[in-house]
This record gives C-alpha cells, structure tokens and sequence, in this order.
C-alpha cells in the first residue's frame, strides 16, 4: 500500500514548510455570510439584506508523539507555535498555508492549543495534541480576480448605503474599480454623488 501523503503547514512569508508527523484524522471546514435587519413598519419580522462574507475558518487537530524515539516533542510543536507570533519584520504574525494533497487552505493561524499528554522520565514531553484553527486571508484583488469574485456580476443587486461610505467605495468593492461610480448613480437617478444620504438603498446594475 503506497504511503498517504503527509500535510504541510508552509510559513509564506519565509517559504518554511512544516510536515505534520502524523495526518489528522479529519478537518473542518466553516464558512458564514452577515445579513442587516431592515426593519419596516407593519411586518412581522424585518428584511434581511446581505452585507458581506465573513472569512472561511479551518480547524484541525495534529499528533505528535516521540515516544520512540525518546525525544522531547516541543521542537515540532514549537514551530507551530511560532505561527501564532508577531515576526518582527512584518509586525505581524506570519501568512501561511495548510495543505494536504491537491487541498489548500490560505491563511493565519487565529489561535492554537497545545497539550501534552506523555512525558519521559526526565519530564520532557514527549506526546502532545496541536488543537489549530486558521483564518482565510485574500486581498482585494484576489477576491475580484478569483473564480468566484465579483468583479463581473451577471445580475443586478441591491445594496444599502451605510455612513461613511460613497459610491466610488461600493464601486470599487462590487466591480473592483471605483471609477464605475457612475455607473451606480445613472441606474439610480444620483445626480451629486457625493450627497447621497446614508441608508439610501442602491441598485448595483451588472457589468455589460
């Protein structure tokens, strides 16, 4: 029987792999949108508009046992460990990649557990549980650029105005170039642009 392939955890920001000494049993995969309530005066519940993606999350748990060897397991657990800590040319922790086979996660890691659970007789650890969970992190531009963005939408949306926001922001966010501002103020009838006021629900016409 060939051998699995091992998984990785790849630090991006110094091209560091880090090969799990044992595959995870099964990871988790959780992806959630945010929807405003609007509420209108006489319905029973209000309208929900979406507003945004949260970021995917991924949570996998990874063994490390040394006992065999007779070592102290902290060197393998350490290097995850760093993940998690501001590197001081960045001033932030590192970007990094979790990968198994043709799967690829692109992220930081939120947070992480560790727990040892054996020990040698001089008290070094030697068995531990890395509990990890990782954030998704895309830029702008790859969220536009990506399979899924939303650079080209096929179809018209609507979208509430909130403070703090113009049109060229909404235009730069849905079609990737603020420039289309324009485009959103002609469908909707906005002669200033710049004195629209905020809660004023917007139609988002799709690119031709």
């Amino acid at each position: 029987m060939a051998n699995l392939e091992k998984a990785k955890i790849i630090n991006l920001d110094k091209n560091e792999t880090i090969e799990v000494l044992f595959n995870p049993k099964e990871y988790t995969l959780r992806k959630s949108t945010q929807w405003e309530p609007h509420k209108s005066p006489g319905l029973n519940s209000p309208e929900i508009e979406f507003t945004s993606g949260n970021n995917m999350t991924l949570a996998a748990d990874l063994f490390f046992d040394t006992y065999e060897e007779k070592k102290d397991c902290r060197p393998h657990t350490d290097r995850l460990l760093k993940l998690a800590l501001v590197e001081v040319t960045k001033h932030r922790p590192p970007l990094c990649q979790f990968q198994w086979g043709s799967f690829q996660f692109k992220g930081i890691v939120e947070e992480i557990t560790l727990r040892f659970t054996m020990f040698l007789s001089d008290g070094k650890p030697c068995r531990a549980t890395a509990a990890m969970a990782f954030k998704e992190y895309k830029t702008a531009q790859e969220q536009t650029e990506g399979p899924h963005g939303n650079q080209s939408p096929d179809h018209s949306k609507r979208r509430t105005l909130k403070q703090g926001e113009t049109l060229s922001l909404i235009a730069g966010e849905e079609y990737g170039d603020p420039g289309e501002w324009r485009r959103i103020a002609n469908a909707n009838g906005i002669a200033d642009p710049l004195n629209v006021k905020p809660g004023t629900l917007l139609t988002l016409p799709p690119l031709a």
